[in-house]
């Protein structure tokens, strides 16, 4: 095995968990989150060992961020996408109410803390969005990808004010850049 190059396919998910536990930062998270993520579509598995390896893919996209906001958009959407996913593909009702990586409520208010504006402000701001200044583009845009998993995710919302500030969402995110 290349030492510097690990074959991280080819591990188990014990020793990819044990990896993730000892690493703060680095490439590895990203290939550990990646090869992850792959087994959580393999529908010949078993539920609960694809919850597994979800879990094994947040926890390792968890700890590779940085702190600028690119970074930490990054890992909020990759980590939105994914619970989104489990909660509308994979997920039992009980994993739903217990476990609240698979709770579409509290999704929804993750999605809702993350985003520095109101629908409003940024739907404003994106109508002449060309002529902003770059860091302005740049949250708006990372505005669209922190919601880019909002419109699967709200056939699992109960009605109420949470689902009803992630419907403004959906109509705003079509006009940002």
């Amino acid at each position: 095995m290349d030492r510097l190059n690990p074959d991280f396919g080819a591990w188990s998910i014990e020793s990819l968990e044990t990896r993730v536990a000892g690493l703060q930062w680095g490439h590895e998270l990203e290939r550990i989150r990646t090869v992850a993520q792959s087994y959580i579509h393999r529908s010949d598995q078993p539920r609960d060992v694809r919850l597994r390896w979800a879990k094994l893919s947040l926890a390792a996209n968890r700890r590779y961020h940085g702190d600028g906001a690119w970074e930490q958009a990054r890992t909020r959407s990759q980590e939105f996408a994914l619970r989104t996913w489990v909660i509308a593909c994979l997920a039992s009702d009980t994993d739903l109410a217990s476990d609240p990586d698979w709770n579409p409520e509290a999704l929804a208010t993750d999605t809702l803390a993350a985003l520095s504006l109101e629908p409003g402000r940024a739907e404003s701001a994106a109508t002449g969005w060309r002529d902003l200044p770059i860091e302005q583009i740049g949250e708006l845009r990372r505005h669209k990808n922190l919601t880019a998993h909002i419109d699967l995710l709200m056939p699992s919302l109960p009605p109420g004010p949470v689902k009803d500030r992630l419907a403004a969402w959906v109509s705003v995110r079509r006009h940002l850049p």
